[in-house]
C-alpha cells in the first residue's frame, strides 16, 4: 500500500468522490474516466486507474494516442509492451515531447535492454525546459548522468525534482535498485505540485518493497 503519510490522501479521497458523484450523471463523459484514473493512479490503485482509461478510450477511440496516462499505469503495472506502444502513439501525434521518448525508452529497456532502448530514441530538438534536454542527453548517452545528480545550487526545485526522478528511473532502466531508489526517494522529499511527483511515490510504492 501505498504509504498515506506522504501524499494528501484525504484531498485525493474528496477528489475521488467528488468525481463519482460527477460519473453518476455523466456516465459516458470520458474526460472524467481520465481525471478518476490519474486520481486512482495517485492513491496507487493501478488496477482501477487503467479501467478508467480503458473506458475513456472506450467512450472516444481518438483519444487514443492522447492516453499518456495509462502509458504510465501500464509501466507500473509491469505491462511494458503496453506501455511501450501507448508511447509510441501518443509521439505519432506529438514527436517534440521529451518525457514521451524517454518513457519509451523505459518501457523498451524494460523489455529488450537500455541499449535497444537508446537505439529507440527519438531526436527531439525544439523542448523549450532546458533541464529536460539535460536528462535527454544522459539517455541519449552523451552526458554523464552527474550531471542529473550534482545538482547546481541555482536550479528551481521543479528542476531537482525531475533531476533525481530520472536519474533514479535511469538506473532503474540499468538494473541499480539500490541508486534507483535512493534517487527517487530524494524526488519525493522534493515535493512539488505535479502529477510526477505521484509517479515518483507509486514507483517507490511499487518497487522499494
Amino acid at each position: 500500500m501505498l504509504d498515506l503519510t506522504i501524499i494528501d490522501a484525504n484531498t485525493l479521497e474528496l477528489d475521488l468522490s467528488k468525481c463519482n458523484k460527477k460519473l453518476k450523471i455523466f456516465p459516458f463523459d470520458p474526460r472524467l474516466y481520465i481525471k478518476r484514473g490519474m486520481i486512482f493512479f495517485k492513491l496507487a490503485q493501478l488496477n482501477e486507474s487503467l479501467k478508467d482509461f480503458n473506458k475513456a478510450e472506450e467512450l472516444n477511440p481518438q483519444l487514443t494516442p492522447y492516453l499518456w496516462q495509462r502509458g504510465l499505469t501500464y509501466y507500473y503495472l509491469g505491462k511494458y509492451a503496453k506501455a511501450g506502444r501507448q508511447f509510441e502513439l501518443d509521439l505519432s501525434v506529438n514527436s517534440q515531447d521529451i518525457e514521451e521518448t524517454l518513457w519509451l525508452y523505459l518501457a523498451i529497456a524494460k523489455l529488450e535492454n537500455p541499449q535497444n532502448a537508446q537505439e529507440c530514441l527519438l531526436p527531439v530538438k525544439y523542448d523549450t525546459r532546458g533541464f529536460m534536454r539535460q536528462i535527454y542527453q544522459v539517455f541519449a548517452g552523451k552526458s554523464d548522468i552527474s550531471t542529473l545528480t550534482n545538482i547546481n545550487t541555482n536550479s528551481s526545485l521543479k528542476e531537482v525534482f525531475f533531476y533525481f526522478l530520472y536519474a533514479g528511473l535511469y538506473y532503474f532502466a540499468h538494473e541499480d535498485n539500490f541508486q534507483a531508489n535512493l534517487y527517487i526517494q530524494k524526488a519525493v522529499e522534493v515535493k512539488i505540485d505535479d502529477y510526477m511527483w505521484y509517479l515518483a511515490c507509486v514507483h517507490l510504492n511499487v518497487f522499494n518493497r
